[in-house]
């Protein structure tokens, strides 16, 4: 082993708005706010998402391949109905595209993200 995996980092506009949208959905909670820097974790410590400012960001447009998608997160969940409307309230949107056990949503910067089930 060369090292460790210590965070995945997304550019944002705001991190600390996109933090809380990511603490809403994970149900994390955060472990750092400096000024253009928000660290999140997960209660056990293992998982962690930071967010950096980048005032010029040119969001993904997904499936726009002038605008790839970057990367994405899959969010596990036992009822995508219920996780479907919970993270509309909290701002993520809907894109066009699903198969029978994801469907793929926007958080409010335009990251792709799916919600999986089993």
């Amino acid at each position: 082993m060369i090292g460790r995996y210590e965070h995945a980092v997304i550019d944002c506009p705001d991190p600390r708005s996109l933090a809380d949208f990511y603490v809403q959905l994970l149900g994390m909670q955060v472990e750092r706010d400096e000024d253009g820097w928000v660290v999140i974790r997960d209660e056990a410590d293992r998982h962690r998402l930071a967010f950096q400012r980048v005032p010029d960001l040119r969001e993904p447009r997904w499936p726009d391949p002038e605008r790839p998608q970057q990367f994405h997160i899959d969010v596990m969940v036992d009822d995508i109905e219920e996780a479907e409307k919970a993270a509309l309230a909290i701002g993520a949107t809907r894109l066009p595209h699903e198969g029978p056990d994801f469907r793929v949503y926007a958080d409010p910067v335009g990251h792709p993200f799916c919600l999986c089930t089993a």
